[in-house]
């Protein structure tokens, strides 16, 4: 079996980019690496969205019911 080495972030990162703009152009890959950056709520603004919508009655019930 062949021992893997990492390359350095830096160079993965370019190489990374650089494969993306031959395959999809540049303004695809712009798209798809933005894609990226706005996927994910973070997790405190996330839970406290979900407690405002919460029904705090019908939870516990849910949680504690014998």
């Amino acid at each position: 079996m062949k021992a893997s080495t990492f390359i350095k972030e830096e160079k993965l990162i370019t190489q990374a980019i650089d494969t993306l703009i031959d395959r999809l152009g540049p303004v695809e890959t712009n798209r798809f690496l933005s894609l990226l950056k706005t996927g994910r709520v973070e997790s405190v603004k996330r839970h406290k969205l979900w407690q405002s919508k919460l029904k705090k009655e019908k939870f516990l019930n849910t949680v504690f019911k014998e």
